[in-house]
C-alpha cells in the first residue's frame, strides 16, 4: 500500500478537533508520514507547546474566524489564499481536511473531507429546526465542500446520518465512518474520588451543561466542570450550582479525569465526544445522554438518561454515587469498550483511506503511460 509522506492537515483549537489532529500527526510519524498542520482560529501558547512536542509535525497558524463564525465570509478567502500558498511551499502528496471550507480550495492532489461537526446537525439537535437563513451562505459551501471532496468521513455512523438528514440532496450514504480515537498510555485507572466531572466547552449549548447545573442541585457530590466559559465570540455561560474550573492544561484534564468515579456527559449533540473516551481509558463510569452517538459507542458500558431531562439526570447521579458496586461495574465495561477506540486504530483506518485515493490517483497517469 501506497502511503503518502507529507500531509497538509487544516484544524482549529477550539475543541476536540485540536487533540484529534494532533493524536493522528504523532500516530502517522511512526509511518514516516510527515504533517504540516494548518490552524486557523485562536490558539492559546499551551496548545503551541502541545504541538511542539509532536514528532514530524510542522505548525502553521493564522488568526482567521472559523467558518461557523458570524461574519467569516472576508477571512475565508484569505484562508483560502493563505492555504494555497501553504500548499505550494509544502507540496503535500494529500491533505485531510477538518473543516469544510478547505475543501473548495484548488488543491491538486487527493483530499479528504472529515465531517467532525456542522452547524445544521448542531442547530437541529439543540433548537430542534433548520438553521435561518443568515447562515444560508455557510450551509451552501458545506453542500460544495460534501461533493468536491474525493472521500468523506464521519467520526461516527450517529453523524453520517444526521449529515445525510441535513443535506439530502448529498447522497451521502457513502460516507466512511472512522471512530475517533485516543492513546490508552495516557489514561489509566488510579483510585477514584467521590465526584462528578464533565469537560468540554462549557458554553456550547450542545453539551448540556445548563442540564446538568440544573439536575446538581442537592446532590450528594460536587460536580466538577472543566473547560472555558467563555465563547469565541466573546459571550460566556455561568452556572451556579457546578464547580467551574476554568480551561485546563491536557495533564491536569488527565488527573481530574482519573480521579472522578463519575464522568457525565450529558449532551445535546455530539458527533463523537473524546472526554467520554478518555475517561473510560481512566476507570470512570459513564453516565451519558440517551442520543445516538452514545448508544452507538457506549450502549452497554454507560448509564444513559434522556437528553434534557434534569429530573432523570439528578436521579441516576444519585442512585450511582451511592451504589458503588455498580458504579464498579459500568467503569469495567467502559474501560474494555474503550479498547475498540485506540489512536493507533484511528491512524491505521486512515492510512488504509489514504493508500486507496492515491492508488486511484496514479491510475490516469499509468492508462496515459500504457496507452
Amino acid at each position: 500500500m501506497r502511503l503518502p509522506r507529507r500531509i497538509l492537515m487544516t484544524a482549529d483549537a477550539v475543541g476536540g478537533v485540536w487533540t484529534y489532529a494532533l493524536d493522528l500527526a504523532a500516530a502517522f510519524a511512526c509511518m514516516g508520514i510527515r504533517t504540516m498542520l494548518a490552524v486557523t482560529g485562536p490558539m492559546a501558547e499551551e496548545e503551541r507547546r502541545r504541538a511542539d512536542a509532536v514528532p514530524g509535525l510542522t505548525l502553521e497558524t493564522a488568526a482567521f474566524k472559523l467558518e461557523w463564525m458570524a461574519e467569516a465570509e472576508a477571512d475565508l478567502q484569505r484562508t483560502e489564499t493563505w492555504l494555497m500558498g501553504l500548499a505550494a511551499r509544502y507540496r503535500p502528496d494529500l491533505v485531510h481536511l477538518n473543516n469544510y471550507s478547505a475543501a473548495l480550495v484548488g488543491w491538486g492532489v487527493p483530499s479528504v473531507l472529515v465531517a467532525h461537526s456542522c452547524l445544521a446537525t448542531w442547530w437541529r439537535a439543540v433548537h430542534c429546526s433548520a438553521p435561518g437563513p443568515e447562515w444560508s451562505s455557510y450551509l451552501e459551501r458545506v453542500r460544495r465542500a460534501l461533493h468536491s471532496a474525493e472521500a468523506v468521513v464521519a467520526p461516527s455512523r450517529a453523524m453520517r446520518a444526521d449529515m445525510a438528514a441535513a443535506y439530502p440532496e448529498e447522497k451521502l450514504d457513502q460516507v466512511r465512518v472512522i471512530h475517533n480515537g485516543r492513546d490508552p498510555r495516557l489514561f489509566s485507572p488510579v483510585p477514584k474520588e467521590p465526584f462528578v466531572l464533565c469537560a468540554g466547552r462549557l458554553w456550547d449549548l450542545g453539551k448540556g451543561i445548563d442540564t446538568l447545573n440544573e439536575a446538581a442541585a442537592g446532590l450528594d457530590w460536587p460536580i466538577h466542570a472543566a473547560g472555558p466559559l467563555e465563547a469565541p465570540d466573546g459571550s460566556s455561560m455561568a452556572y451556579r450550582h457546578l464547580d467551574c474550573l476554568g480551561p485546563l492544561s491536557e495533564a491536569d484534564i488527565a488527573r481530574w479525569i482519573g480521579r472522578a468515579a463519575i464522568f457525565c456527559a450529558p449532551s445535546r449533540y455530539e458527533p463523537f465526544g473524546l472526554t467520554a473516551l478518555e475517561a473510560a481509558m481512566s476507570g470512570s463510569a459513564l453516565v451519558l445522554s440517551d442520543i445516538p452517538t452514545f448508544r452507538e459507542l457506549w450502549d452497554g458500558a454507560a448509564a444513559f438518561v434522556p437528553a434534557g431531562d434534569a429530573r432523570a439526570l439528578h436521579a441516576e447521579l444519585r442512585a450511582l454515587s451511592r451504589d458503588a458496586d455498580r458504579r464498579s461495574g459500568l467503569a469495567e465495561a467502559a474501560r474494555l469498550r474503550a479498547a475498540n477506540y485506540s489512536v493507533a486504530e484511528t491512524a491505521r483506518r486512515y492510512a488504509a483511506l489514504y493508500g486507496e485515493l492515491l492508488a486511484r490517483d496514479t491510475q490516469p497517469t499509468l492508462a496515459r503511460a500504457a496507452g
